[in-house]
């Protein structure tokens, strides 16, 4: 059976394209990311929890956090918090505090979970948007990731895989 020219250059291209999305993910990851040379003290943390019950992380230490903001109508949140699930089932060391940045709706953040399967995360609210002006977020989704010294080592600005290679290997000289 021979195979036709255009056929060979047809595979090429498919070949070409998939190793272009391949090589943007790292790309996109690396510029979603922000790791500091000195890690940022956080005055204050606080947080509601499902039933409104203030949740104080300002002097909390002893464990790496990840407290990722999210809303239900954030497409980028949605695909990517399957993965930020995976990563604190398989690194339980790693607390993971899921905050919703929308006025507190418990039927509403539920149904959200619920429909993209997660299970095993908390729901928590910011409902005065206190957080947003003490990180300075300019867009969601926006992970804070904090050391075991409750300091700002890094953070992630959009969409990212929490689960890929590269991010973990950062997030171990952490743990």
């Amino acid at each position: 059976m021979k195979i036709s020219k255009s056929f060979k250059i047809y595979i090429h291209i498919i070949f070409a394209f998939f190793s272009c999305q391949y090589l943007n993910a790292d790309t996109n990851f690396s510029k979603n990311l922000v790791i500091h040379d000195n890690p940022k003290v956080i005055k204050e943390l606080k947080f509601k929890d499902f039933n409104l019950q203030e949740v104080d992380l300002t002097n909390k230490k002893g464990n790496i956090m990840i407290i990722n903001f999210w809303a239900s109508w954030c497409l980028p949140c949605k695909r990517e918090m399957p993965s930020l699930e995976k990563l604190a089932q398989d690194y339980p060391e790693i607390i993971v505090y899921a905050v919703n940045m929308e006025k507190p709706n418990k039927l509403r953040a539920g149904d959200f979970f619920k429909s993209i399967g997660i299970t095993s995360l908390g729901i928590y609210f910011d409902p005065d948007f206190k957080l947003v002006k003490t990180f300075k977020m300019r867009g969601l989704p926006t992970s804070i990731l904090i050391d075991k010294n409750g300091k700002e080592f890094g953070r992630v600005v959009g969409e990212i895989d929490f689960n890929s290679k590269v991010f973990i290997k950062i997030l171990k000289k952490y743990i």
